[in-house]
């Protein structure tokens, strides 16, 4: 069996992680400069935790990859419990400090759903990018 070659992948995964921040910066400068420093902080605080809840997916999603491929062919193949503990977290972890966030600071919910749109963004950038820039 052949070995795939990950690295363009993980090139791509790197350029969304990077994406998602930057995109979700510049949102939050421009809803600083015309909106409210509130509306700002819940763009970039939506930002991180997309960003966060990404990391937590690729490694989720990597640790099952590893483990498949370690039990090819065998019949008592399992998923790895701390793939399936991130992948569910990633949900509790933003539904959590969403509430808290809102709760505790007075930030508006509508801000930090913008901000968790910056990994849409960032991906549909990252795959304009890969349409125009193919690989040979």
């Amino acid at each position: 069996m052949e070995a795939l070659d990950v690295s363009r992948y993980k090139l791509t995964e790197r350029r969304i992680a990077s994406l998602t921040l930057v995109i979700g910066a510049a949102a939050a400068i421009g809803a600083a400069c015309f909106y409210s420093l509130r509306m700002a902080g819940g763009i970039l605080t939506g930002a991180l935790l997309a960003w966060l809840s990404f990391h937590w997916l690729e490694s989720a999603l990597d640790g099952l990859m590893r483990a498949s491929t370690a039990t090819a062919g065998s019949a008592q193949a399992r998923v790895p419990m701390g793939s399936v503990l991130k992948i569910m977290g990633r949900y509790a972890l933003i539904a959590g400090a969403v509430c808290v966030i809102f709760f505790v600071f007075q930030v508006p919910i509508v801000s930090m759903l913008l901000g968790l749109c910056a990994l849409g963004a960032a991906t549909i950038v990252a795959t304009l990018y890969e349409l125009w820039h193919p690989a040979s």
